[in-house]
């Protein structure tokens, strides 16, 4: 029988050792064939190229719908973004090395098809009706329901890309503690990493306006109590109060009609009774800035090129692992109305967004010395002897030029009018 205890008993059974705790970076790209985003067979064209590698097909009927290699996968989004879900892992070293093999191997694979990987927080070109589907079951139920609630649903499902950090947590105290940092923190992601200023070939006025988006989608944002004291019980009441999206039943997805978990538990959804697989999707569809499963996933970072793919683990395991505590300190000074209010702001300011008296420009070169220094206290090195500090470069360039991704993309869309500059290579 599931009940509240389920959920709190999930959470607890994250529990890692200090010594074992890893890092996963999960991380969004779009496919383009010409100037058109690649449908559902270019897709499996690929697919098959990449199992020249070792990856093997995962079906759902009689449809491929991902990929598997030893422990990690390729997946397919609504639109037909395709994302790597790494292994867990122990420092930045691996997991960077991890997403070089995979470029290397998905860039080799593309130009056999000469099909283009475009690395953006929002698809820079296409508009919504343009852009093919795939017949990953969800993704039809939940194209019909998500824009009932949110203005921007199929936005977020189907022009978005991001990158995601999973990390651990050593107790409930400890997953309460980084739980409040990263949460009160999502504003500076949004500025370091905004990279989507351009929308359906002009600008957008804002430089994540992916970050835009989310704010703006069914299940999405920033819930005011995350930015307070939570803990696994607490954890456990959102999520059981929290509408769900859908029921599984082998292979059919059925509509919750927007009930949340808990009336679910009391039989008012297709009287059926929850299972342990229904917590876990339940969990995975709840489509905040950040979450928690069996770890933390801080999700507020627009997808990137290879530049600074890395940076932004590297930036949070310096201090989430590296220096909890000095992070720790200086976000719990900020007022959560004043955290919120630059939330909304970050998507068009950008770095010049104001958090309490200070510009979010300030506050990274803060936060760039204290994770700088969580790294230094970390020194895991690789074998030229080099500490993952190194993975920091791109948010120094960022911070001493006072310029991010986006506002260097939209100078340069402005000047030639040509997007593919932000291929990958």
């Amino acid at each position: 029988m599931i009940t509240k205890d389920s959920f709190i008993n999930y959470f607890i059974s994250g529990i890692k050792d200090t010594n074992d705790c890893g890092v996963g970076i999960e991380h969004e790209k779009f496919i383009f064939s010409e100037k058109k985003r690649a449908n559902y067979k270019s897709i499996l064209n690929l697919f098959k190229k990449l199992y020249e590698f070792g990856w093997e097909p995962i079906n759902e009927g009689k449809n491929t719908i991902a990929l598997r290699k030893g422990n990690k996968n390729i997946t397919l989004e609504p639109g037909n973004q395709i994302e790597l879900s790494g292994e867990r892992l122990k420092n930045i070293h691996q997991t960077c090395g991890e997403s070089q093999e995979y470029l290397f191997e998905l860039n080799q694979s593309l130009r056999k098809l000469k099909l283009n990987l475009v690395s953006s927080g929002f698809d820079p070109i296409s508009k919504i009706k343009d852009i093919p589907s795939n017949p990953k079951n969800r993704y039809e139920l939940m194209t019909k329901i998500m824009p009932l609630f949110g203005k921007s649903s199929l936005d977020m499902m189907y022009r978005t890309c991001g990158t995601q950090i999973n990390i651990d947590y050593t107790s409930e105290k400890d997953f309460s503690k980084k739980f409040f940092v990263a949460n009160r923190l999502v504003p500076i992601t949004i500025a370091l990493f905004a990279n989507s200023g351009i929308v359906e070939k002009n600008k957008s006025g804002y430089l994540s306006y992916r970050s835009y988006a989310w704010q703006n989608t069914y299940r999405g944002g920033l819930p005011k109590i995350f930015l307070e004291n939570m803990d696994f019980e607490k954890y456990a009441d959102f999520s059981l109060n929290y509408p769900m999206l859908f029921v599984k039943r082998k292979d059919k997805y059925l509509d919750a009609k927007n009930k949340t978990f808990q009336n679910f538990i009391d039989g008012d959804i297709e009287k059926i009774s929850p299972n342990e697989e229904d917590v876990g999707d339940h969990l995975s569809t709840i489509f905040t800035e950040n979450r928690l499963k069996k770890y933390i996933e801080i999700r507020s970072m627009d997808a990137c090129g290879w530049d600074c793919l890395c940076a932004g683990p590297a930036f949070f395991i310096g201090l989430l692992y590296g220096n909890l505590d000095e992070t720790f300190d200086i976000v719990k000074r900020w007022n959560v109305s004043e955290i919120i209010s630059a939330y909304k702001d970050t998507p068009k300011k950008g770095l010049k967004t104001v958090l309490g008296k200070k510009s979010i420009l300030g506050w990274s070169k803060d936060l760039f010395e204290i994770s700088k220094k969580g790294l230094e206290n970390r020194n895991e090195l690789n074998r030229k002897k080099q500490n993952e500090v190194k993975f920091l470069d791109h948010i120094k360039n960022i911070i001493d030029n006072n310029n991010t991704n986006a506002e260097l993309i939209i100078t340069k869309y402005q000047k030639d009018k040509n997007f593919f500059y932000i291929n990958e290579k």
